[in-house]
């Protein structure tokens, strides 16, 4: 997958919106975390800073533009769905007891489990309670269905770990649950905040949730075909922990009885065999399977870019509209 070029709006205004979450939430943890542990405070600092795209804050912050919104207040709430996805990382991290992230060590091996655990408590209870004040009851329902979603999507995948019965269906209701429904909530809500009609706030929540679903077929794909350089991860790693992909799905579902009963043997024996991978990608080519999962990834873009239709009118583009196309067709091309 080739590196995909970034609209220079796309690129300044994602800047743009990073610095002003970012300096709210320095403003934010200065006045919270005054009375707190100071460890707590080097911790919830070590978290947060420095970070990544801040997608999810912008994506908050282009569906309240594209409704009419933009005020201090906007930033605070696009800093909650921060918070929120840190905590889940350094949970991911504790849970997976992984040593390094975007170039750094973890939260959970710089100052341990406990550290590690109680950190993300905190920060998931602090956007909780800015979820809850700056968007109301409505707001705060939605991000909770979110996140419980999002928990019950990962037991779900636990559940199926390895398990070549596995289907398509079940793979996509999966990733709806783990990242596609997280995903719709940053603009649901950016969308409530502006006081969007029903209309208009399920339009921007479709797209959502179907570009979150179109990130993770494109994870699927890095896992195999990634640079470990750009990506920062090991090829091969979803195969070693079991995840039941889509381009494996895919091959699986066309496979003859004698291949699948091949991967079904690759998938119960030693996953860590760099033989076990190099012959499972080698079924994956036999039945194209990741030219499948290109197409579906495709397909979901195709269908997100469709559900903005609402905000479109001939011979003119709202510029945070147009900001939301050229995120989903980045998410498309993206090789890390």
């Amino acid at each position: 997958m080739s590196s995909p070029p970034i609209a220079m709006d796309l690129r300044t205004s994602a800047a743009a919106v990073a610095g002003r979450v970012e300096t709210a939430m320095c403003a934010d943890l200065e006045t919270t975390l005054a009375r707190c542990d100071p460890l707590l405070i080097e911790v919830v600092h070590y978290s947060l800073f420095p970070g990544g795209k801040r997608i999810r804050p912008l994506l908050t912050v282009l569906s309240s533009r594209c409704c009419g919104r933009d005020d201090d207040d906007l930033y605070l709430l696009a800093m909650a769905f921060e918070y929120l996805h840190v905590a889940t990382l350094v949970h991911d991290d504790v849970i997976d007891r992984a040593s390094q992230r975007r170039g750094k060590a973890t939260v959970v091996a710089r100052f341990g489990l406990t550290a590690a655990i109680l950190a993300g408590d905190w920060l998931h209870a602090r956007s909780m309670h800015l979820i809850g004040r700056l968007a109301g009851p409505q707001g705060l329902a939605i991000f909770c269905a979110a996140t419980l979603s999002m928990v019950n999507g990962e037991f779900v995948q636990l559940r199926l770990a390895g398990d070549a019965a596995t289907r398509e269906h079940q793979y996509f209701e999966v990733i709806s649950q783990k990242t596609g429904n997280l995903i719709a909530s940053t603009c649901a809500l950016g969308a409530l905040y502006a006081g969007a009609d029903e209309g208009r706030v399920q339009a921007l929540s479709a797209y959502g949730d179907l570009i979150g679903a179109a990130f993770q077929v494109v994870d699927d794909l890095l896992d195999f075909q990634g640079n470990p350089g750009s990506t920062g991860k090991k090829i091969g790693n979803d195969f070693v922990e079991g995840k039941m992909t889509l381009p494996l799905l895919h091959t699986l579902e066309r496979a003859d009885a004698a291949d699948r009963r091949a991967i079904e043997e690759l998938m119960a024996a030693d996953r860590t065999d760099p033989a076990s991978y190099r012959h499972l990608v080698a079924l994956i080519e036999r039945y194209d399977g990741f030219t499948a999962a290109a197409a579906a990834a495709r397909n979901l873009i195709d269908q997100a870019l469709a559900a903005l239709a609402p905000f479109t009118r001939p011979g003119e583009e709202d510029p945070s509209v147009r900001l939301l196309r050229d995120l989903a067709l980045y998410i498309l091309a993206r090789n890390k």
